[in-house]
C-alpha cells in the first residue's frame, strides 16, 4: 500500500507540468460548448426546481454564466450566488450562502440542487451537511473533496494563527465524507490544477463519480460535463440512480474506477 502511494506521488509530480500545460485547452472547450449546442439541446430537461450555482476560486457569477444559461435552458431556475469573487471561506460568506439556499427553498417551495465548481463544490458540500433538508442533490466539478490535509483543517489552522474568521461553523467537519443527499463528482484525470484522485466522490449509498476528459478551467463548460449535469438534475426527487454509461455513453465517459493514471 505504501509503495502504491509513493508511486502515485511520483507520477503526480512528474506529470504536473504536462497537466498544467493542458489547461490551455480551456478556451477551446468554451468554443466547443457553443458548437455542441444542437447536441446539448437533446440533454434531459427537468421539473423547474431551483439550482444554486457556486463559482470556483477567483470566479464569480460572470464565470458561471454559460453554465447557468445551460441549466436554465433545461427548464430549471438557475440562481447566482451573489457574492462577487469567490475568495474562499471568510467571515460571512458561508452564512450568506446558507441564507441564499434557504431563501430559494422558501421562494420555490422545493428543495434546491447545488452545483459547485472547484472550491464552489466545497461550499456546496458544506451546505448539504449543514442543511440537508433544503438540498435536493449536490454536483461538484473538479472539487478537492479528499485533499490531504482536508481543506477545513487548513482553513481552521489559518484562523487559529491569524485570528481572521473563516466563517465556517465549528461543528462543520468531514467535507470528504459521504453526504446525506445524492452527490456526484465530475472530474478529469488530466486536470492541471488539482489531483484527480482528490476529486473522486467517497463511496456511499447515493454518491458517484463521473469522469470526462477536460481541463480544470473548462469543466464548467465542457459539453460532456454539461450533459452529465443535465442528466443528474433530471432525476425525480427521491429516485436517485447512478449515471448510466451503457451504450454510446460508454465511449464518451470512461470508467471512473479503472486503474491507471490516465
Amino acid at each position: 500500500m505504501r509503495t502504491n502511494r509513493l508511486q502515485g506521488a511520483v507520477l503526480k509530480q512528474m506529470t504536473a507540468p504536462i497537466r498544467l500545460a493542458l489547461e490551455a485547452r480551456a478556451p477551446w472547450e468554451h468554443g466547443v460548448m457553443f458548437a455542441a449546442r444542437p447536441l446539448l439541446s437533446m440533454a434531459p430537461k427537468g421539473d423547474g426546481h431551483p439550482v444554486l450555482v457556486l463559482p470556483m476560486m477567483l470566479g464569480s457569477d460572470l464565470s458561471t454564466l454559460p453554465l447557468r444559461s445551460f441549466i436554465a435552458g433545461r427548464s430549471y431556475a438557475a440562481s447566482t450566488w451573489d457574492q462577487g469573487l469567490n475568495l474562499g471561506p471568510r467571515s460571512g460568506v458561508f452564512v450568506t450562502c446558507l441564507e441564499r439556499l434557504r431563501a430559494l427553498r422558501r421562494s420555490y417551495g422545493r428543495r434546491v440542487s447545488l452545483v459547485g465548481w472547484s472550491l464552489g463544490g466545497l461550499f456546496a458540500r458544506a451546505l448539504a451537511l449543514e442543511a440537508p433538508d433544503d438540498v435536493r442533490l449536490v454536483i461538484c466539478l473538479g472539487t478537492p473533496i479528499s485533499a490531504d490535509p482536508a481543506p477545513e483543517k487548513i482553513w481552521r489552522l489559518y484562523q487559529r494563527f491569524t485570528g481572521d474568521s473563516m466563517g465556517l461553523p465549528d461543528h462543520l467537519t468531514g467535507l470528504n465524507r459521504p453526504l446525506p443527499v445524492p452527490s456526484t463528482s465530475i472530474f478529469s484525470r488530466s486536470d492541471g490544477i488539482l489531483s484527480w484522485q482528490d476529486s473522486v466522490e467517497p463511496r456511499g449509498p447515493s454518491g458517484e463519480s463521473i469522469e470526462v476528459e477536460s481541463s480544470h478551467l473548462g469543466l464548467g463548460v465542457h459539453p460532456l460535463a454539461l450533459y452529465a449535469i443535465a442528466d443528474r438534475l433530471a432525476q425525480p426527487e427521491g429516485q436517485w440512480r447512478p449515471f448510466d454509461r451503457n451504450g454510446l455513453l460508454s465511449w464518451l465517459y470512461p470508467d471512473p474506477e479503472r486503474k491507471g493514471w490516465f
